[in-house]
């Protein structure tokens, strides 16, 4: 139970994807309709795949990409009504998620992002989310409306 007087926090991650845009919609939404204010979350991880090591240019390219998704979701968010704030970090998106949950009330995240394996019922990040988070957890799927 929230303590009088305090504010409802949402966690939400993003990554440019269908679903995590329907997950920020959803955050936001929620976010006006509790007075609450919403954490907009980017996260980027480099894989080392045997020897597909890549060059630092290759490195460079995943942090770009996590910085556009999250400028966009930033802009996406512009807007009378919620407080935005914003961050983004290297590291595995489940792990930097959860960091960025601790103390959160909801934590929301989308069912698929660009990462995840076709055929999976929801991707690592999601998965991760919903096993290990402190906090409730929302996972939303694209197309699935942006209402709470």
């Amino acid at each position: 139970m929230m303590e009088v007087g305090a504010v409802f926090r949402i966690v939400v991650g993003v990554d440019g994807s269908d679903s995590s845009l329907t997950a920020l919609d959803w955050a936001l939404e929620e976010a006006r309709l509790r007075s609450g204010q919403v954490h907009v979350v980017a996260a980027w991880h480099y894989p080392v795949i045997g020897d597909a090591a890549g060059k630092a240019e290759d490195h460079e390219a995943f942090g770009e990409d996590a910085r556009h998704a999250h400028t966009e979701a930033l802009r996406r968010a512009s807007g009378p009504g919620v407080a935005v704030t914003g961050e983004v970090t290297e590291g595995h998106p489940a792990e930097v998620l959860l960091k960025a949950a601790a103390g959160a009330d909801l934590l929301v995240v989308g069912s698929r992002g660009h990462g995840g394996f076709a055929g999976m019922l929801l991707d690592s990040v999601s998965g991760h989310a919903v096993h290990h988070a402190h906090c409730p957890v929302l996972v939303v799927r694209a197309g699935a409306g942006a209402g709470p």
